[in-house]
């Protein structure tokens, strides 16, 4: 997987115009078969992670595949990026966890609900625009990173289990690798997973399988209840947990988005997307109870494996979640963990980007790069959590990248024939990293009495920049010299003139 340079467009052109339209995929048995096979694949390895993340929120687990399907049913018709899956997530279970042990699960829906609140103005505020700032080396650590977690997450579902689990697991495997082989008009992972299903419920084998995860009874729950009361003290509890959830669900959601824009090779719209997450939480609140964002394994699922590019992929999948929780929950009970557990190892294996960590590739790429990359992949591996290592990662950038934009300035020191004047000639952009040298470039007790200061190969980017500049005219003026300032560009002429000596 390649991650290409993001292409220049205007907002108006932030379409989807190489994906087909719902309409167009109705119309077309071909995509339609292909868009409902992908849903069916994408809904059934959605079920494993939605159940065991419920435990982590402190909820039963039919309610968070309520949540699931309410979620990805609205990102399905109102959300910014066609065929990227939006549930009940796990890295939001890590956030909400902690309140629920702390003060009970009644304070979840004014959670969610502050916090789709909190999305919508971000989404509405234009600031999903912020994820541009992503470096690639944090986006290939997060990918990298999601691989590890995904495949670690499928481990449990090996240890310690009856041994007729193994060989189940590799006709999983095999059923997955050779099928596509055969034909690709159905995908393979549902293939495996409907095979060796059906071995198990005929052969009467005993072993662990969804309904040991949690009840699976049929039927649909009535709307949630505001259970806690509505006051300054509940808002106290619930506010830094409710950010936490807006922030890391809008970042997974952003990161995700841009991942599914480089493999299908079309954009996404950031700000639709941010708002009509928090939509969707605000529905999820009130009808099922759980918060999500998009889930990149199963997007990855959906967008490679089952090669869906539309919203009736996402929509498909949020029905046939709905069938089996409502109608068939006693077959869903019965799918054996471990086939589920085989298609999201190949899922893992098929996220990490094998080129990024090849010697010969981390001979060429820049230490920096490298570091950041890495970094985000400990963080993310060790805390368990996407948009810690993202941060993480997205800050040593930022230190790295000052850190060497800091030390390229150079200053040229020139003294007239006569020995009346000296001017110096800065190059360089100048801000808070590169000013604070800037002081210790000048010969204050040597130089002559006129100096001349010539920016017009540098730029003042911030208050920094301006106070060394007052900084250096304060020395030589103390010393009885004549300073000037010349070649400023237009911008930064206003700026340092609205600054300049009143910084002190």
């Amino acid at each position: 997987m390649t991650l290409s340079s993001a292409v220049r467009t205007t907002p108006a052109q932030l379409g989807h115009e190489d994906t087909p339209s719902p309409i167009h995929v109705l119309q077309s048995p071909h995509l339609l078969v292909r868009e409902t096979l992908a849903g069916v694949v994408t809904a059934l390895a959605l079920i494993p992670e939605v159940i065991s993340f419920s435990f982590i929120t402190g909820v039963d687990p039919k309610t968070a595949l309520i949540s699931s399907i309410v979620l990805c049913f609205v990102m399905s018709v109102i959300g910014g990026r066609p065929a990227m899956v939006t549930a009940a997530a796990g890295s939001i279970a890590l956030v909400v966890g902690p309140m629920v042990k702390a003060h009970g699960a009644g304070y979840i829906l004014p959670t969610i609900l502050f916090a789709g609140v909190i999305q919508v103005m971000f989404g509405v505020l234009g600031l999903a625009r912020l994820a541009r700032f992503i470096p690639r080396s944090v986006m290939i650590g997060f990918v990298n990173a999601l691989g590890i977690l995904i495949f670690w997450a499928q481990v449990p579902h090996l240890v310690n289990v009856p041994w007729v689990v193994y060989p189940l697991f590799a006709l999983t495997i095999a059923m997955v690798l050779v099928f596509p082989r055969i034909t690709t008009a159905i995908p393979a992972p549902l293939v495996a997973i409907v095979a060796v299903t059906a071995i198990v419920i005929a052969g009467h084998l005993s072993v662990p399988n969804v309904g040991g995860e949690g009840s699976m009874t049929p039927g649909l729950p009535g709307p949630n209840a505001w259970t806690v009361p509505f006051n300054y003290e509940t808002l106290q509890i619930i506010w830094p947990t409710a950010l936490s959830v807006a922030f890391v669900g809008l970042l997974e959601t952003l990161l995700t988005a841009k991942l599914v824009d480089e493999i299908t090779d079309t954009r996404s719209h950031k700000g639709k997307e941010s708002w009509a997450l928090g939509v969707a939480n605000i529905c999820a609140s009130f009808y099922g109870g759980v918060a999500g964002c998009a889930m990149i394994g199963q997007t990855i699922a959906n967008v490679k494996i089952g090669q869906g590019r539309t919203r009736v992929s996402t929509a498909v999948a949020a029905v046939v979640l709905l069938i089996l929780v409502t109608v068939l929950s006693n077959l869903m009970a019965q799918i054996p963990l471990v086939a589920l557990a085989a298609v999201m190892m190949i899922v893992a294996l098929t996220t990490v980007n094998w080129h990024s960590v090849r010697p010969d590739t981390l001979k060429r790429m820049p230490r920096s790069e490298t570091l950041v990359m890495l970094a985000t992949v400990a963080v993310t591996v060790m805390s368990g959590n996407l948009a810690l290592g993202i941060v993480a990662g997205v800050l040593l950038a930022m230190v790295l990248f000052a850190r060497r934009v800091a030390h390229v300035i150079k200053v040229d020191r020139a003294v007239s024939a006569d020995g009346s004047s000296v001017q110096y000639s800065v190059r360089g952009p100048l801000f808070f990293g590169s000013s604070n040298d800037l002081v210790d470039r000048f010969l204050y007790a040597a130089d002559p009495k006129t100096v001349v200061v010539d920016l017009s190969q540098s730029q003042v980017w911030d208050a920094s920049t301006v106070a060394a500049l007052d900084s250096i005219e304060t020395k030589y003026k103390e010393r009885g010299h004549v300073v000037s300032i010349i070649g400023l560009d237009p911008h930064s002429l206003a700026f340092h003139g609205r600054l300049t000596g009143k910084l002190s």
